[in-house]
């Protein structure tokens, strides 16, 4: 086994910061916790946190290797009449989110996670080889985290790490988790209705004024706004989505899936699914095939174990499949999806499975021995998060793996030190992983070389950094994938400083030969940026809206430099799009679609009025050389 290096390892991401602020601006996704996500508002503490290990062990053949992690905290169970969850383990409570025409929206169950993480790096003490680590969640919420890593060689002991405060602002809340709480009051209308106005308004309060009326030479057209056309159970209902596939725009929420033309806003298709959906891939696959996973009964508490697959295309149901119940001392976690070529699998804490995406077939059963996956990530390739056998009752081991996709079967397994846990998966291919030490609040960011060998430990120095891991909650899951505010290419890892109201931010890219910074490009005016993935060899970013100018698609070149407004959004419009709650973002060839995360309300009037998809596109879209598009969650 190589021995760790005998240099210790830089200082990694900066100051501690205060998990529990969010953004101030209404409607965006406050900062995520610990993992990869970044407290935001709260003021750097006068000094570094004291050294603390880092989460690295290392990289071994299938089945062996040494990082680990450490316990992500739990989400808190939701109050009663949708008042906001208290959140143990020190994550910051939910705020009330903005409702329709600025009224305060209760937070539902399944709401979005921040990063109750993040903070100054400590300076890493090496400790020799790392132990095996512990227990792993399942898959429905997310957690960001801020960590400080250090550069390494094929073993790292330890590395530098990102400190974590508690604490909160009630000037400022900020969503936290909530957990569902079922109900099966009411059922899903086929469609919403599709808010286009009547020209007579000036399109800055929505409603039946013409969205397009003040929309200023350069902006770009609002094409459709919808309404939610759903009676939803009394605290609401998070939303899957968005995703656009063709010319066709998908969510899903409650119990059913719909397809809406892109340019028009119409519902094209729509599929009931019998009782409340609770889990859904980052993306779908390469040919728009998805599966989605709903609650087995509309009891409380019923597991979530049923899947449907849908194409997105069409609209056409596919096969359905009953997921074996799972068993043992976390029988009750909840599944969570993930695609990856012709395999979708389905992880929970206590098992987890693959099945043929074609047909349901089933294709494996993830071990139930050694190594244990708990949780997979998608795409070119599919990363497995396992829990090892630590010998010990007292510390935890987890790893990350790469696993054939049509059988289940590890090609290499990575191990972090003990007490580390891995948190989430900013990239696959390249691999760069996010991994936390709740009980000590720690951060730090890892890429892996192809071989699973350590390639480098991000090194973020003094700044704050936020990125945005939304989705819906988890009961002892976890949902590796579908982050905002990070982006990776071949050689670089790009991510968002934390966000400030007023105050624009900064991406930051980090060689990932390295760890180091290379360059970061500040946010257009006094608003901020988040990237959201990788297009035409250019980092792709969303710009958030501001109280007076609207939000903008901008592209940043990977040498750097400022980024370039492809799509600007509409000042007219701005206060509708500053007021989606936990949006989740898609684009492609021009459009750029923005989706609230989840839809709630105090009374079933005021439901109808909730804002649910907006959609903006250029007056020139040929101009904008921007390729496939990928659903996009805050």
């Amino acid at each position: 086994m190589t021995q760790p290096p005998s240099n210790q390892p830089p200082g990694g991401f900066g100051a501690p910061q205060d998990p529990n602020q969010g953004p101030p601006h209404q409607g965006t996704p406050p900062v995520p916790p610990v993992p990869p996500q970044a407290p935001q508002t709260p003021p750097p503490p006068a000094g570094p946190p004291p050294a603390a290990p880092g989460p690295y062990g290392q990289p071994t053949q299938p089945g062996y290797g040494y990082p680990q992690q450490g316990q992500p905290g739990q989400p808190g169970q939701p109050g009663p009449y949708g008042q906001p969850p208290q959140q143990p383990y020190g994550y910051p409570q939910q705020g009330q989110q903005p409702g329709p025409y600025g009224q305060p929206q209760q937070p539902g169950p399944y709401g979005q996670q921040q990063n109750p993480y993040g903070g100054y790096p400590t300076q890493p003490v090496y400790q020799g080889a790392p132990t095996p680590p512990p227990s792993g969640g399942g898959l429905k919420g997310r957690t960001g985290v801020v960590a400080a890593v250090a550069a390494g060689a094929v073993l790292v002991a330890a590395v530098a790490t990102w400190a974590v405060v508690g604490g909160g602002d009630d000037k400022d809340p900020v969503a936290g988790p909530t957990t569902s709480a079922s109900s099966s009051t009411g059922a899903p209308s086929p469609s919403e209705s599709v808010d286009k106005g009547d020209g007579s308004g000036d399109g800055s309060k929505g409603g039946d004024d013409d969205l397009n009326a003040g929309r200023q030479a350069g902006e770009a057209k609002v094409n459709w706004l919808l309404q939610n056309d759903v009676d939803l159970p009394r605290n609401g209902a998070d939303v899957l989505g968005p995703w656009i596939v063709g010319d066709t725009v998908v969510k899903a929420m409650y119990k059913g899936v719909s397809g809406y033309g892109l340019s028009d806003g119409k519902e094209k298709w729509h599929v009931d699914v019998p009782f409340e959906l609770c889990a859904a891939p980052a993306d779908p696959s390469a040919n728009g095939v998805m599966v989605f996973a709903y609650a087995e009964s509309a009891k409380d508490g019923a597991k979530c174990t049923s899947l449907q697959q849908i194409d997105l295309k069409t609209g056409k149901a596919g096969w359905k499949k009953a997921v074996p119940k799972p068993k043992g001392l976390f029988a009750f976690s909840d599944n969570t999806l993930s695609i990856s070529g012709d395999t979708v699998t389905v992880s929970g804490t206590s098992s987890s499975y693959g099945f043929s995406l074609a047909d349901g077939r089933q294709l494996f059963t993830g071990a139930t021995s050694g190594c244990k996956p708990f949780a997979y990530a998608g795409g070119s390739k599919l990363i497995a998060a396992v829990d090892c056998p630590s010998g010990s009752t007292t510390k935890k081991l987890q790893g990350v793996s790469e696993v054939d996709p049509n059988t289940g079967k590890p090609k290499w397994t990575f191990k972090l030190e003990s007490d580390w846990e891995v948190d989430r998966v900013y990239s696959v291919d390249p691999l760069v992983v996010s991994a936390t030490q709740r009980e000590q609040k720690k951060w730090t960011i890892f890429s892996l070389n192809a071989n699973g060998s350590l390639r480098s430990q991000i090194q973020g120095g003094k700044d704050k950094f936020a990125p945005s891991c939304g989705g819906g909650f988890v009961i002892f899951g976890k949902n590796l994938q579908g982050c905002t505010g990070v982006a990776a290419d071949a050689n670089t890892f790009y991510m968002a400083t934390e966000t400030s109201y007023g105050t624009p931010n900064e991406v930051v890219a980090f060689d990932l030969k390295n760890g180091k910074p290379k360059w970061r490009s500040k946010a257009p005016g006094e608003q901020s940026m988040l990237p959201l993935r990788m297009e035409g060899g250019q980092v792709l970013v969303y710009v958030d809206p501001s109280y007076d100018k609207g939000g903008a698609v901008a592209t940043i070149a990977p040498t750097g430099g400022a980024p370039k407004i492809v799509l600007q959004h509409p000042a007219s419009t701005a206060q509708i799009e500053n007021n989606f709650y936990s949006p989740g973002y898609a684009y492609d060839a021009g459009t750029f679609v923005v989706a609230s995360g989840r839809v709630s309300a105090s009374n079933d009037k005021e439901e109808k009025l909730v804002k649910t998809m907006m959609a903006f596109r250029s007056i020139c879209w040929s101009e904008v050389h921007l390729a496939p598009s990928l659903a996009l969650s805050a």
